[in-house]
């Protein structure tokens, strides 16, 4: 009887401390540097371990005065090597170096659990620099063996235009020639060396009004995948079973996924009503929900995706319009911007208090176009240079868009100007593309605009 007693009391105890793990709050941060008002990076460490829940840290360099500042905290980091450094690490010496300079002075004071070789690699750089990507990679991970630091992962982070398409997330797919020559190697070296395959799954990308709530984890119909007959109730779940399924048909399901950025503004332009701090609350606050809940996704059920939300701090030299500049679930004093259960003061509620669900625009099945009156176009920032502008559309036009009416004899020929053939250039790129903010960046020269900037007989898509 005492043995059974004492064998029910053991079960017991732990299954009391399995759910007290479960309720444990947490998620990531990417913590990013483009303001001139923010405080240092001690501060921000130590602010970050004694008053929030955060416990992994993603920063977009290998800034060392950062890694100093989180040594013995136990936070986790995810690091960035430049997408400028790619051609040199194929250099095995090099890389070396790289690592022996930059990284081991560091380790495991600093506890950096993976390196990424470059950001958003295919979306922004050259394909020579893109076909670099992943023997860059191996060759980083085997000078990190080299110096004894075997526990660092190594890995990319992608945005998601590496997909051809994304809904209905049973039939999307990894972009041609990506896909096999690039995507497919990588996640090999990825399931070799245990690394994850790091992602930036951002709906408000791809917001439109009548979907806010199905972007926002407020209270929807929902969407039906009639292929894999799963029904999603936010876009960010849709987005990951996205990428799963184009692994999938790469033959890598079991490659971890991690969700390495994902966010909402709180303040944009006047074309950006959809940025408020009503929106940036519910859309974190209901990613905080479902991260701490362990639930995955309907084709991942039984995965917690790592997430780290965008971003740490308001960021107010940040180039692009100003919803680039208020990510921040802080500003530069530590006050939260609005409350999602990050500060440790809120853990005895952990679960968010959002704003209430709205009425009406949630039974979309799909992703309707955004209403007429809500027209977008992607145009030429003003301070872009006649060179980056040319570039734009060489890229564009090598790309398959149609550039027959800039050239001449063409509606949209006159006039005839580097900014006139560029704005039409961008423009089509952008709507073909699938109308998200990231289509429209062009390196930091586009900017997405409301006004129709058709004259004549020269149309732009919208």
């Amino acid at each position: 009887m005492n043995k059974i007693s004492s064998k029910t009391s053991f079960i017991l105890f732990f299954f009391v401390i399995a759910l007290f793990l479960h309720d444990v709050t947490s998620i990531g941060v990417n913590y990013g540097t483009l303001g001139n008002n923010l405080p240092p990076p001690a501060q921000v460490a130590q602010f970050i371990k004694d008053k929030t829940v955060i416990d992994r840290v993603k920063i977009f360099d290998i800034n060392p005065d950062i890694l100093r500042a989180f040594a013995n905290t136990g936070i986790s980091l995810t690091v960035t090597v430049p997408n400028g450094e790619i051609p040199n690490l194929l250099d095995l010496a090099y890389a070396r170096r790289y690592v022996e300079q930059n990284i081991k002075p560091h380790y495991p004071q600093t506890k950096i659990d993976v390196v990424l070789v470059g950001n958003e690699v295919l979306h922004w750089d050259t394909p020579e620099v893109q076909n670099k990507l992943v023997p860059a990679m191996k060759v980083f991970y085997q000078a990190l063996g080299l110096s004894g630091l075997k526990g660092i992962k190594v890995s990319s982070a992608h945005s998601l235009g590496i997909l051809l398409r994304s809904n209905p997330p049973s039939a999307a797919r990894f972009r041609p020639g990506w896909d096999v020559g690039i995507l497919a190697p990588m996640l090999q070296f990825l399931r070799e060396t245990k690394g994850p395959f790091m992602v930036n799954p951002y709906p408000y990308f791809g917001y439109n009004k009548k979907q806010e709530d199905f972007l926002l984890f407020r209270k929807n119909k929902g969407v039906y995948d009639r292929f894999s007959k799963k029904w999603y109730m936010n876009s960010f779940d849709m987005l990951l079973d996205a990428v799963y399924m184009s692994m999938v048909r790469l033959k890598y399901p079991d490659v971890e996924i991690v969700a390495a950025e994902t966010g909402w503004p709180s303040q944009g332009e006047t074309y950006e009503p959809q940025c408020t701090v009503e929106n940036a609350a519910s859309y974190n606050g209901g990613l905080m929900k479902k991260y701490n809940s362990g639930m995955g996704t309907p084709l991942m059920p039984h995965r917690k995706i790592e997430t780290y939300i965008f971003s740490l701090f308001n960021e107010n030299t940040k180039p692009g319009s100003i919803a680039e500049r208020n990510f921040g679930l802080f500003r530069p004093d530590f006050t939260p911007v609005y409350d999602v259960g990050v500060l440790k003061a809120k853990q005895a509620h952990p679960t968010p208090s959002l704003p209430p669900p709205k009425t009406g625009g949630g039974g979309n099945k799909g992703q309707p176009k955004t209403p007429a009156e809500n027209k977008k176009f992607c145009m030429p920032k003003v301070g872009a240079t006649d060179a980056q502008l040319q570039s734009n559309i060489n890229y564009v036009c090598s790309e398959g868009v149609d550039c027959t009416p800039i050239q001449v004899g063409g509606s949209c020929f006159k006039p005839n100007t580097i900014r006139s053939h560029a704005a039409f250039a961008m423009n089509s790129y952008y709507q073909r593309e699938g109308r998200n903010n990231f289509n429209c960046d062009f390196a930091g020269t586009g900017l997405v605009a409301s006004s129709d900037p058709s004259y004549g007989t020269c149309k732009f898509e919208s």
